[in-house]
């Protein structure tokens, strides 16, 4: 069974996960836990005076996140965000299993909806991939669970003040086999990459990733 965390460090780079493994680093650190913590309290944040926020890890200035929380109340699934009918919950799937930060119930007119929130910063626009993997895996498992279709999953920046809607296309679908495939094959250090995701990846000093120079790549034109 694949761990939702380690189909999101594999999206990310096969070989973050390949060191994730070797050497147990399942530790999550306080801050991530504490950013996360944000998003249970909303309602309470949104009218919070500048002193409060200053003292919370959010990733806006005060008068910035308080705007970013009253635009989420146009939200179609606000209500369900701050009221969810369950949090922390695990979820176990055909193939993943994981933890979604809230679980939203459904109604006549909606399917229920898994939540996972991330510590950091969200793209311009839609998700990163590694954060979109994770939602597909959390939205099959729990349709497994429940036997019935899901469709999306919501994924928060608590720290931002953004939520954003992941709907699982048929794009999405197969990036999350891709990568289920790609943490299968994992048998010893994958292929290295040597591109921008490097640059905040943990492991860069024990990969040793490194880009050839000019020389280099003149001399093997020779």
């Amino acid at each position: 069974m694949i761990a939702f965390s380690d189909l999101a460090s594999a999206a990310y780079c096969p070989r973050q996960l390949y060191y994730r493994r070797r050497d147990d680093d399942r530790e999550v650190p306080a801050t991530v836990r504490e950013r996360i913590e944000l998003a249970y309290r909303y309602p309470e944040l949104a009218t919070a005076p500048d002193a409060t926020l200053r003292r919370l890890p959010i990733r806006r200035e005060p008068a910035v996140y308080r705007r970013n929380l009253t635009r989420m109340r146009d939200h179609p699934e606000y209500d369900r965000l701050v009221d969810p009918a369950a949090t922390r919950t695990v979820l176990t799937g055909r193939e993943c299993r994981g933890v979604v930060h809230k679980l939203l119930a459904g109604d006549a007119d909606r399917a229920p909806a898994p939540v996972v929130c991330s510590p950091g910063e969200p793209p311009e626009q839609g998700v990163f991939e590694p954060q979109s993997v994770r939602a597909v895996a959390a939205a099959k498992a729990l349709a497994w669970e429940r036997e019935c279709e899901i469709p999306q999953t919501l994924v928060e920046y608590p720290a931002v003040g953004v939520v954003r809607t992941v709907r699982l296309t048929t794009r999405r679908k197969a990036a999350y086999r891709r990568t289920v495939r790609a943490v299968r094959a994992i048998d010893g250090p994958p292929a290295r990459v040597d591109d921008d995701r490097c640059r905040s990846c943990a492991y860069r000093e024990t990969c040793g990733p490194s880009r050839r120079t000019l020389r280099s790549l003149l001399h093997l034109g020779e």
